[in-house]
């Protein structure tokens, strides 16, 4: 109980983070780290059991022919590479052993992880799926696309904004996490995502379905862009 107690005490904020990313996954990796903390894991050793699960469960997309225990299987490999993904942070802050190479290795697993799970869709499409036309090939390389642009992007900006003034400098207090923008953000939160796949088994079902989450990252992906964009531009430029 006291490096759980601990461990709720090192969770970064939650601005910026989906319900589903608030109260599902980080109190499954917080479960996950104070197990990985007794069993004297490392981050780095976390960050690896997460690609385990998340690369085993994409290995089968692109290997197995859709069915419901498929299904089952991929949605539970990756939900849980998902939980462990949170938990080597929670971890790194919990013993104070993180460090850029962790940091790099937790970013270059996850990059890895958006490239490979669209492109074994891509696959599954064009192995095990009847489809309309040859057009739907091109959803996952849309959708990889969405998803690479968005994380970078992200990645790019939360760098860019590193030693800045940032909300809640010079006394003036931040402003409390918004629910309504968590609830917003449920679309393309890769636990939301992780669901999809749980439609294998209708293959009719899950092609809609992944169709329609494709669009809706696209769209997020322009919003977040011109968000991202403003943001920076409002920055003091830095002396030549």
């Amino acid at each position: 109980m006291g490096t759980l107690t601990a461990l709720r005490g090192a969770q970064k904020s939650a601005k910026g983070v989906s319900l589903y990313s608030r109260y599902v996954n980080r109190p499954a990796g917080r479960i996950l780290a104070a197990g990985a903390h007794r069993a004297g894991l490392t981050p780095n050793q976390v960050t690896l059991i997460s690609a385990a699960f998340t690369f085993t469960g994409i290995a089968a997309v692109a290997l197995v022919r859709p069915s419901w225990p498929l299904a089952l299987a991929v949605y539970a490999a990756l939900v849980v590479g998902f939980a462990f993904d949170s938990a080597d942070g929670q971890l790194a802050r919990l013993t104070g052993k993180g460090g850029p190479a962790g940091e790099w290795l937790d970013h270059v697993v996850d990059c890895a992880k958006m490239v490979a799970l669209h492109t074994a869709v891509l696959i599954a499409f064009h192995r095990f799926f009847d489809l309309p036309g040859d057009g739907w090939l091109l959803i996952p390389l849309g959708f990889q696309f969405a998803a690479v642009v968005t994380f970078c992007g992200g990645l790019l900006t939360e760098q860019l904004k590193r030693g800045r003034p940032a909300e809640g400098a010079g006394g003036t207090p931040a402003a409390p996490p918004s629910r309504l923008r968590a609830i917003a953000l449920l679309p393309v939160d890769y636990g939301v995502f992780c669901l999809v796949f749980l439609t294998l088994g209708a293959p009719e079902v899950f092609r809609a379905a992944y169709a329609a989450l494709a669009v809706v990252h696209a769209l997020f992906l322009v919003a977040f862009l011109g968000k991202w964009f403003r943001e920076l531009s409002a920055l003091p430029r830095t002396p030549a």
